[in-house]
C-alpha cells in the first residue's frame, strides 16, 4: 500500500550490491536485468536475481526487465515471475497494446506457478515522446498498473532536450504523467532518477519539485539517494501537527454546524480538510512500514 517513496536500482549482475542493497531503508529495490547488464549476461544475471528475491527481507522487491521489443523480454518473465517477487518495471513503454501484452504474459506465467492473477505489480515506465503523448490510452488500457514512472534519461535524449539541473524542461512530461494518472485513477506515479549522484542537494530540489507537482516518491540510483528522497516524501513533523489541528478543529466546527472555519490566518473548508486527511494517512502508513 502505498505512498512509496523510494524505488533504489541495482544492477542485477553485481552480487554484492544484490546483496546489500535491501538494507539501505528503500521502500522498494529494482534489480535490473536491462542497462545495468550487458547483453552476453542477461541470461545468466536471471538466476543472481531470483535467488535474491528469496532472501528475507522487509522491502518491496521489483525487477526491471528489458523492455517489450527486445528478444529477452519474455525470456526475463518466464525466468522470474515467481516466490519472491512483487513487481515488474518495464522500461521504454510506448503503447497501450505493450503494456497490455506483458499483462496477458504476467496472467499465464502467474497461474504457471501458482501464484494468484493479479499478485505481481507492473509499473511502466513512460521515458519516450511516444510514450508521454499516448499517456491516456497507457493509463487508461484497463490493465493490472497501479503506478507508473516516469524516465527522463531517455526522455530528453528521445527528444533532444538538454537535462538541466533545475530540470524546467521536464515540467510539461511531469504534469502529463499526473493528469494521465489521476484520470484513470491510478496512484501519483514515481519520478525519475537523479543522475548527479554526488549532487545531494540537488537531488532534494528535483524531489520537492516532483512532490508539489504531484508525484508520490522518486527513484534513486545511489544508496546515499534514499534518505533524502525518504525525507521529502514523508510528511514532517510541523506538517503532520497542523494536519492534526486541521482535523481537529473542523469537527468541531461540524458540530456546531459550520463547515468552513479559519485557522492560523487560512481559510478551512473540505478540500484543506480532505487533504489534511490524506498527510495524516500517508504518516501512518509510513510509520508502520518504517516500523517493520
Amino acid at each position: 500500500m502505498g505512498p512509496y517513496r523510494s524505488f533504489l536500482f541495482a544492477p542485477g549482475n553485481h552480487p554484492r550490491k544484490v546483496e546489500k542493497v535491501f538494507d539501505v531503508g528503500a521502500d522498494g529495490v529494482i534489480l535490473d536485468l536491462e542497462d545495468a547488464v550487458a547483453n552476453d549476461e542477461k541470461t545468466a544475471t536471471r538466476e543472481v536475481i531470483v535467488a535474491a528475491l528469496q532472501r528475507p527481507r522487509r522491502n518491496l522487491g521489483y525487477v526491471r526487465v528489458n523492455s517489450f521489443e527486445t528478444e529477452f523480454c519474455f525470456g526475463d518473465l518466464e525466468a522470474i515471475v515467481g516466490k519472491g517477487l512483487d513487481g515488474i518495471v518495464l522500461p521504454m513503454v510506448e503503447s497501450a497494446s505493450q503494456l497490455l501484452a506483458v499483462d496477458w504474459m504476467l496472467a499465464n506465467l502467474e497461474r504457471k506457478t501458482g501464484l494468484e492473477i493479479g499478485k505481481i505489480d507492473l509499473v511502466p515506465i513512460l521515458e519516450t515522446g511516444k510514450g508521454i503523448a499516448a499517456l491516456p490510452e497507457i493509463a487508461g488500457c484497463g490493465s493490472r498498473v497501479r503506478r507508473m514512472a516516469f524516465g527522463a534519461g531517455d526522455y530528453s535524449l528521445d527528444m533532444n532536450m538538454e537535462w538541466t539541473l533545475d530540470e524546467v524542461e521536464l515540467d510539461g512530461a511531469r504534469a502529463r504523467m499526473v493528469l494521465a494518472s489521476r484520470a484513470a485513477d491510478l496512484e501519483p506515479p514515481l519520478d525519475t532518477v537523479w543522475i548527479h549522484i554526488k549532487d545531494l542537494e540537488g537531488l532534494r530540489k528535483s524531489s520537492e519539485r516532483a512532490k508539489r507537482m504531484g508525484f508520490q516518491g522518486k527513484m534513486c540510483i545511489y544508496p546515499p539517494q534514499v534518505a533524502v528522497v525518504n525525507e521529502v516524501y514523508s510528511p514532517g513533523a510541523a506538517e503532520v501537527e497542523h494536519a492534526e489541528r486541521v482535523v481537529a478543529a473542523f469537527a468541531e466546527a461540524e458540530k456546531a454546524g459550520s463547515s468552513s472555519i479559519q485557522l492560523d490566518g487560512y481559510f478551512i473548508d473540505y478540500p484543506i480538510v480532505y487533504k489534511a486527511q490524506r498527510i495524516l494517512d500517508a504518516a501512518k502508513v509510513i510509520q508502520d512500514r518504517d516500523a517493520g
